[in-house]
């Protein structure tokens, strides 16, 4: 073979033998070993404990219906039964001990997010109604007319 072949072949040779000798040093030993003998997993052995003490900060709307049905009924009628109340009333990290209740953000933004007027004809985000932040009750917070729970003409407060 030639010079311009050759040289660009022991590059890339050269390059993935330093690859797997830094590999040597960076990747923890506990790294893919498992019981069944499978070598290579997509996570350290030696945190499992670490992943089990772990915290889940967002917990779903199946956690909120035990205590919170009336409210998960309603909205699973409406077009916002896709929405996860987490996504609105935040993180349920410490609900219901603490705090006893969730802060809830009603600022516009928070509608806005989905209900700005943005046409993409090739997604479904053209058929999400949308208003003008702009033209529609400028400063007003959206909760004051409309009830989030029951998003259609009849949720109007």
């Amino acid at each position: 073979m030639k010079n311009h072949v050759l040289r660009p072949l022991y590059v890339v040779i050269g390059m993935i033998v330093l690859v797997l000798i830094i590999r040597v040093f960076v990747v923890p030993k506990s790294f893919g070993i498992h019981e069944r003998g499978y070598m290579y997993g997509w996570y350290n052995k030696a945190d499992e404990n670490y992943w089990k003490e772990f915290k889940v900060k967002y917990r779903g709307k199946d956690y909120c219906k035990d205590c919170h049905s009336d409210k998960v009924e309603s909205i699973d009628k409406t077009p916002h039964a896709i929405i996860q109340c987490e996504n609105c009333h935040g993180p349920a990290i410490d609900h219901p001990e603490n705090p006893a209740k969730l802060t809830i953000d009603k600022g516009r933004g928070q509608c806005l997010r989905c209900h700005s007027y943005l046409p993409y004809p090739t997604s479904d985000r053209a058929n999400i109604r949308g208003i003008d932040p702009d033209n529609h009750n400028p400063g007003i917070e959206c909760v004051t007319c409309h009830n989030p729970h029951k998003p259609s003409l009849e949720g109007l407060r």
